[in-house]
């Protein structure tokens, strides 16, 4: 445990500390005020305070071990790639290297594309292709990288140029015309039998406890996720072959059709 808090002390990936660290200052906030209800005589409201004060440094636990913003991905299935020897894949909207790191390190015949628009927003702080190379020199790969910019809904890569793709945390906030525009991208630049890896934030009980005001990824109107992204990307012409969970996240691996 202490290794993997000095490697997170180690990579900057940039996610604003609301999302990071915000809990720790609920909770220094609720503990004063348990305190000063306590000092003016008023042990129930104390209580509260502290009970919520309690939750805060169970949020901020939860975040830190379970959904681990700090560290690189972990691939969420071993079956993403695992018959391939040397391939080329494309992180879509990578950010600040979580996924490129992911997979770089499961697959170190792999080279991986970065895409992205580096543009502000998504709660990562200095968006920059410096900030992503920097990062996977951290994880000693930087020689198997190359970062492009570019737009999901509309990728600058011929046809049948990659093998493998994956997004984390992206597509699900393109709305609906965005993510089916992005989907039929990845069918577009994936070759036949090429494999599409998607995680979206899944509303769990992790995400439920540490973020109770987070909403908007449990249900897309009144269809459930898994079956909202498992009809979204076969009607890109994918085909689903895995899904399943991870403490907040839900993954779907699909393969494009061979011709």
């Amino acid at each position: 445990m202490y290794s993997l808090i000095i490697l997170a002390a180690t990579y900057d990936f940039g996610y604003q500390w609301q999302w990071t660290h915000g809990h720790l200052i609920v909770s220094g906030i609720f503990a004063a005020l348990a305190l000063l209800a306590w000092k003016l005589g008023r042990p129930w409201l104390a209580r509260i305070a502290a009970g919520l004060s309690l939750w805060a440094l169970a949020g901020f636990a939860a975040v830190q071990y379970a959904l681990i913003p700090n560290l690189p991905l972990a691939l969420p299935t071993p079956n993403f790639l695992a018959a391939s020897g040397p391939s080329e894949v494309l992180d879509i909207g990578a950010g600040s290297g979580r996924a490129t790191i992911m997979v770089l390190q499961a697959r170190p015949q792999s080279r991986v594309t970065a895409l992205d628009r580096f543009a502000a927003g998504y709660g990562i702080e200095e968006n920059t292709p410096a900030r992503l190379v920097a990062n996977v020199r951290i994880a000693g790969a930087q020689e198997r990288v190359r970062v492009q910019t570019g737009d999901a809904r509309q990728m600058p890569f011929p046809a049948n140029s990659f093998d493998g793709a994956v997004s984390s945390y992206v597509i699900d906030h393109l709305g609906n015309a965005g993510a089916e525009r992005a989907l039929a991208e990845v069918n577009r630049v994936l070759r036949p039998g090429g494999q599409f890896l998607l995680m979206v934030i899944n509303r769990d009980n992790w995400v439920k406890f540490a973020y109770p005001f987070l909403h908007g990824h449990g249900y897309f109107g009144q269809m459930p996720a898994r079956r909202y992204w498992l009809d979204r990307i076969r009607g890109a012409g994918l085909e689903p072959v895995e899904d399943g969970t991870v403490p907040g996240t839900l993954y779907v691996l699909a393969q494009k059709r061979r011709e």
